[in-house]
């Protein structure tokens, strides 16, 4: 089980907008939020599939490679050694 998702505080503006919309959906705010982020990342999931491809082409591993050290934790940034190296 993965730990609890915490987000920030949203504001005053964007806590209300998500009060009204919660009420308009007869959700909970927790719940409307999970709704709305998890629609967001499914309209922004194909461009996250491209970046992956991305940095893992820059470091010479496969997509599935990349994805799973990033879902693992295992993921390092590339270092500016490393970007140096790759433009010689």
């Amino acid at each position: 089980m993965s730990k609890r998702l915490q987000i920030p505080n949203l504001g005053e503006w964007y806590e209300d907008l998500l009060r009204v919309d919660s009420l308009i959906n007869g959700r909970s705010m927790p719940v409307q939020g999970q709704s709305l982020l998890c629609a967001k990342l499914q309209e922004r999931e194909e461009n996250i599939r491209k970046r992956v491809t991305y940095l893992a082409a820059k470091r010479g591993i496969s997509h599935d490679e990349m994805w799973r050290q990033m879902v693992s934790g295992e993921y390092v940034q590339i270092s500016k050694e490393e970007i140096d190296e790759l433009r010689d």
